[in-house]
């Protein structure tokens, strides 16, 4: 039984009889007339009362209750500077006592978090501008007292002293592809999303960091083809599935002495994925082993360098980091733990037993926010539905639960310090991006701050047809979570193609209640342009519903996925208006493993195929993310192997569209080379395009444009 819940808005229901204008590729990839943004740089003041952002070249001061711009902080073109002027800058941050700026000039990307530019501390008093070094940086974070500012060159861990204009040299061992100093490698940054490493004490009297050494990690080759006469290499230190990883080190440097403590040397562990301080002399460090299922806390000395554990936790399959821990003054703590089969808040005892579980429930916490002053916990849960995220309070005693941000759809809150207030940003499906203030008690709106106004006319002005919402159910798989657009001028007694996007890696969704302005909108053009449905389904192994369903996949990524999108496939052509002999399906990096395994495994339903930048087998990708879902391939070869798409190649029947980009540092391209050379073997024919020195998100130029466009005549020609 098929129960729809349509999200819409009476607004939204208008919309098929007043739409006009078709979008076109040019309307997505060249105007991005349905971009909706929230508030650029926006960063809370002390003070509770105001806020910051970035404007063209400034930093601008604004009240939270008013709205009111009341100061100028700086402007890029007034700085003082006995150097060159100061150019535009990236991004900025303020020191804790607001009277410093840091600017981020010049910016480089490095992958796909990392960066370096050339930094500028700024006195907000003087205006006056100093250049940390003429080199760029990584990195550069203010010490609490905003006397210094600690940053990454050349793999080592430097402090700029501001007052004195001097540098202190911390590790002096760094060197690409052998020692990384405060800054993580590449599978860290990919995988556990962290960057920067190294973390100033509360009082600014040390720096504990990491040290990466990468010397036994194999490398990878990338050439990288530019506009000269002979490409040039690029190397870099990829651990994949099986093979060594950095050996990742703990150390606290002491601004007194100048001596560093190593820390953890006694302990065995294969990652340090999390760390932060608890107090002025503790710090605490995440482990985890290799297969990712046992989790520890440890409390260490920074005087000492001693480490007591404080938390412990294993799972049968496998555990997933998060940044949801804080530290009360008794030394207690709360965090986030799946243990109970669904991801809920504990309250912790110092001595690592578990004082009583928070938050209760069949629903996911998200995230959790902070908590005020009466120990009362702000958190986003999936409690209203898995497709959304609602923002909540409760007391630490798991008391007195308030809703703050009801209205159905996607909200992201940012609190105050006293957390008195929040700024929430909110959209839905055809509801672009909103940011409102709200108070913290109840949730109640003070003011709207900013909405999309481009966003909302385009919605009006272009043919659309929102997203509507069910749950599919499915013979093996169960009930799935889906959404489908169907033509603006949809007729019940017609049949039309059915086109699925699928992702459907673990603890992902394409299946939410949220705002898409760009390939959400290339879904609504293809619908009208067309006269297709697009559909989405989020199969086992996704997030937002129980650990249960999550981890379902592991051990066997690619097997209940690919049952489940072609259950789903078969469940949709049983209705009267889609045919069943005209379905594809597309997907980009895992979506397109699973978009390759759906047209190989399911030929009799699957009649074509987009695949971008697709994983062929999990023995080529990195140890970290693969290692977490299928553990090693020295263990598990048949589970690698079983439903890697190369090793159904011979089931290819339909159209086929592979495409990669060669600087792809992520997903490489010797998987798609792989694939190729399969296919060619199996004697298939297949379509094939490569983007010279694109990365795994292939854009830049006209790229974006080419490759949609490419995309869209091959659906047009082959469904």
């Amino acid at each position: 039984m098929k129960k729809t819940f349509i999200l819409l808005t009476a607004m939204l229901l208008s919309f098929g009889s007043i739409a006009q204008q078709s979008i076109d590729l040019g309307t997505l990839w060249q105007r991005y007339a349905f971009y909706a943004g929230g508030i650029s740089g926006l960063r809370n003041m002390s003070d509770s009362e105001h806020y910051t952002a970035q404007g063209n070249g400034t930093i601008e001061q604004y009240n939270y209750l008013s709205g009111e711009k009341v100061a100028l902080l700086l402007d890029v073109n007034a700085l003082i500077s006995e150097e060159d002027a100061v150019p535009a800058f990236d991004s900025y941050d303020l020191s804790a006592d607001e009277q410093w700026a840091l600017l981020e000039t010049e910016t480089d990307q490095i992958y796909r978090r990392s960066s370096k530019s050339v930094v500028w501390v700024v006195n907000l008093q003087s205006q006056q501008a100093t250049k940390i070094r003429p080199e760029k940086i990584s990195n550069a974070t203010f010490s609490p007292d905003a006397n210094y500012v600690a940053y990454v060159y050349d793999n080592n861990l430097y402090i700029y002293d501001i007052s004195e204009d001097a540098h202190i040299r911390i590790t002096s061992d760094g060197s690409f592809n052998h020692i990384i100093n405060g800054a993580t490698d590449w599978v860290y940054e990919e995988e556990f999303a962290i960057v920067k490493a190294f973390w100033w004490s509360p009082n600014s009297d040390k720096l504990a960091y990491l040290k990466f050494d990468e010397s036994d990690v194999r490398s990878f080759n990338m050439d990288i083809y530019g506009k000269e006469l002979y490409p040039n290499p690029y190397t870099f230190k990829y651990p994949k599935a099986g093979e060594d990883n950095s050996v990742v080190t703990a150390h606290i440097w002491d601004m007194n002495s100048g001596k560093v403590i190593n820390a953890l040397s006694d302990i065995d562990y294969e990652y340090l994925p999390r760390a932060q301080w608890s107090n002025e002399n503790t710090w605490v460090v995440s482990t985890l082993n290799r297969l990712q299922n046992e989790f520890n806390l440890y409390a260490i000395n920074a005087t000492s360098g001693e480490a007591q554990n404080i938390y412990h936790e294993t799972d049968e399959k496998y555990l997933e980091i998060n940044d949801e821990l804080y530290f009360l003054e008794d030394g207690s703590f709360v965090l986030l733990s799946d243990r109970d089969g669904w991801n809920h808040l504990y309250h912790v005892a110092s001595n690592g037993k578990i004082k009583r579980q928070i938050t209760k429930g069949e629903y996911n916490v998200t995230r959790l926010y902070g908590m005020d002053a009466s120990k009362r916990l702000y958190y986003q849960s999936t409690e209203r539905s898995a497709i959304e995220r609602n923002v909540y309070s409760i007391k630490i005693n798991g008391s007195s639960k308030v809703t703050l941000a009801s209205e159905q759809g996607t909200h992201n809150a940012t609190f105050t310090p006293d957390f008195k207030h929040f700024i929430n940003t909110y959209s839905a499906e055809g509801i672009p991006t909103q940011v409102s203030l709200r108070e913290s008690r109840k949730g109640s709106v003070l003011r709207t701050i900013k909405t999309n106004e481009r966003a909302e006319k385009a919605l009006e002005t272009y043919t659309y047809s929102p997203k509507e919402f069910f749950t599919l159910s499915t013979p093996t798989g169960g009930d799935l979570n889906a959404w489908m657009i169907k033509p603006t001028d949809f007729d019940e007694t017609k049949t039309y193609p059915l086109f699925m996007f699928v992702y459907g890696g673990p603890g992902n969704q394409t299946v939410t209640n949220s705002y898409d302005a760009f390939r959400g909108m290339w879904f609504q053009m293809l619908a009208n342009e067309l006269d297709i449905i697009v559909a989405s389904v989020d199969n086992h192994g996704t997030d937002g519903r129980s650990e249960e369903f999550k981890k379902s996949t592991y051990g066997q990524m690619g097997k209940l996925e690919t049952r489940d999108q072609t259950e789903a496939a078969l469940e949709l052509a049983k209705r009267p208006y889609i045919n069943g002999d005209r379905i594809g399906v597309f997907g980009w990096s895992y979506g397109g493993y699973m978009a390759s395994n759906c047209l190989f495994q399911s030929p009799e339903v699957f009649k074509m195929a987009i695949a971008v930048a697709p994983v062929t087998n999990w023995r080529f990708y990195d140890n970290i993310y693969t290692e977490r879902y299928m553990g090693l391939p020295s263990d598990n070869g048949d589970g690698y192997d079983a439903d890697s798409p190369l090793s159904h190649v011979d089931g290819l029947q339909g159209k086929y569209l592979l495409i990669h980009g060669t600087g792809d540092d992520n997903v490489h391209v010797q998987n798609s080379m792989r694939m190729v050379e399969a296919l060619v073997q199996a004697d298939k024919d297949f379509d094939w395009f490569a983007y010279p020195d694109k990365n795994h998100g292939i854009y830049g130029g006209n790229t974006t444009m080419h490759l949609y466009r490419m995309m869209t005549e091959f659906i047009a020609e082959n469904l």
